[in-house]
């Protein structure tokens, strides 16, 4: 069976077999459902999220097996939100992804409360984007 992340040598689609749910979260919409869009392309089945708050109440329905958020979001921080995900969910990988200067006293913060992500500089390119969730998922 292929992982979410190898094509199918056969042809140039993925193979459906057991998609691996990813949940995608950004306040802005265009890199939310462009990162979902990339990640369905490669074989996960990706849901973006505008609102933090949504994604806590979608996790209750169904987990993912990948949380990648955005850090910097109004009503809940990514990272704010990626420690409450690992407190419910602790088997749910989590990856980080901003654009702002600010987010290294952010992180420090959640290194002092025990968690610890990793996080990707934006833009994020896809081939980043897959090879570290690829590295996550091993």
């Amino acid at each position: 069976m292929n992982s979410p992340l190898e094509l199918d040598s056969q042809s140039d689609d993925v193979t459906p077999a057991s998609r691996t749910l990813a949940f995608v979260v950004d306040d802005e919409d265009i890199i939310a459902t462009t990162l979902a869009m990339i990640l369905n392309r490669s074989g996960f089945e990706a849901v973006a999220f505008t609102q933090p708050l949504e994604v806590l109440r979608a996790a209750e329905v169904r987990c993912p097996s990948f949380l990648i958020t955005d850090v910097s979001m109004p009503v809940l921080n990514g990272i704010d939100l990626a420690i409450q995900f690992k407190a419910i969910y602790p088997r749910c990988r989590v990856l980080l992804f901003s654009g702002a200067f600010s987010t290294g006293a952010r992180i420090d913060g959640a290194k002092q409360k025990g968690f610890e992500f990793p996080i990707l500089a934006k833009p994020v390119h896809p081939n980043e984007l897959l090879a570290k969730l690829k590295q996550l998922g091993d």
